[in-house]
């Protein structure tokens, strides 16, 4: 099968289209076919080990300390199901999916096998595969956070990044959840992030939304220039800091932070469950979140992917078209394509 190969760390060069070994899939595994995948800010962490403040060493244990030890990367996918093994009941030969493969990677390929009872579910009907993948990296790590509180009606969240995959999926879930939610981007995509549910947007070029002294229940830190130090004043007795991006000392201090303080302090994403991409797609499929993609590149020209991700300024995901295919038809589908930004994630 091709699939985007890199085998050493550096720049957006490393990485190549090269023949590789189809998996086979183990006795408890799903066997797909990836018509879609994307190119994240996870991936381009792992190519070119650009993580942050402290976290080298660790990254280095996980990712490889001289060359890469997973060679293909890409988190998410979207496809169709082509084998299962001995055990699986859940799918079969045929059904189109999407699955998050986490830390594993594997996604940047024509196939990749997924466990049964990992993060993977049926796709939205209403959406064509490069619409639905962008539902996966983004949306599964935002659920997985706000998992981790109790956001009421009324509750009031400032997302940080609002644009970017993760920024996008936690303004549209915490809206749903009835929250009052504050995007801070740039004031290029205020109409996006407002479009998405945000009631107010601040423009980060402009405002600094620590010097305010509005407060809030949750903040959500898709940047990671928002640590406790930053922002703890702004969180209300009982509230919660998300840390979706930290550095090696705020993923240290978080849980001291979080018993001194009396408020959840965290950097851990937790457990990816299919539950929760099964949520996504409900609310896909009714129209009550909205795909965010701003480009499309075939796997062949996944270096200039890469460089575009690079450059740190995407609004949603930049999705990779893996295999020729639209899946199903769209009926009315919720789809939000944009041209440029300056999202995270």
């Amino acid at each position: 099968m091709r699939a985007a190969v890199y085998r050493r760390f550096g720049g957006p060069s490393t990485v190549r289209v090269e023949e590789v070994p189809t998996p086979t899939p183990g006795r408890g595994d799903v066997l797909i076919k990836v018509y879609a995948s994307t190119v994240s800010a996870a991936d381009h962490r792992a190519r070119s080990r650009d993580v942050p403040r402290g976290l080298r060493i660790l990254a280095a244990l996980s990712l490889g300390v001289f060359r890469p030890r997973r060679r293909v990367l890409g988190m998410d996918v979207a496809g169709v199901v082509t084998a299962v093994g001995a055990d699986v009941t859940r799918f079969s030969p045929g059904d189109e999916v999407i699955a998050m493969l986490g830390a594993r990677f594997g996604g940047h390929a024509e196939y990749a096998c997924v466990p049964q009872d990992g993060a993977i579910t049926a796709k939205p009907r209403t959406m064509t595969f490069e619409e639905a993948v962008t539902l996966v990296f983004g949306g599964i790590t935002a659920r997985a956070y706000l998992n981790q509180v109790d956001l009421r009606p009324g509750a009031t969240v400032l997302a940080n990044g609002a644009s970017g995959a993760v920024g996008t999926a936690a303004v549209q879930l915490a809206k749903q959840a009835g929250a009052h939610v504050t995007g801070v981007c740039s004031g290029a995509n205020r109409a996006m992030v407002t479009a998405l549910g945000a009631d107010r947007v601040i423009d980060y070029t402009t405002d600094d939304f620590t010097a305010e002294a509005t407060t809030y229940d949750v903040i959500v830190d898709c940047v990671g220039n928002a640590p406790f130090e930053r922002v703890g004043g702004l969180l209300n007795p009982g509230g919660a800091l998300l840390l979706v991006i930290a550095d090696l000392w705020g993923v240290l201090r978080a849980p001291w932070r979080s018993r001194r303080s009396g408020k959840l302090v965290t950097a851990s994403v937790g457990t990816y469950r299919a539950d929760d991409l099964a949520l996504l797609v409900d609310l896909a499929e009714s129209g009550r979140y909205r795909a965010v993609s701003e480009r499309t590149y075939a796997l062949s020209d996944i270096a200039e992917a890469h460089r575009f991700v690079d450059a740190g300024h995407k609004k949603g995901d930049v999705v990779l078209r893996v295999a020729a295919g639209t899946g199903s038809t769209r009926i009315g589908a919720a789809c939000l394509p944009l041209s440029s930004g300056d999202g995270v994630g």
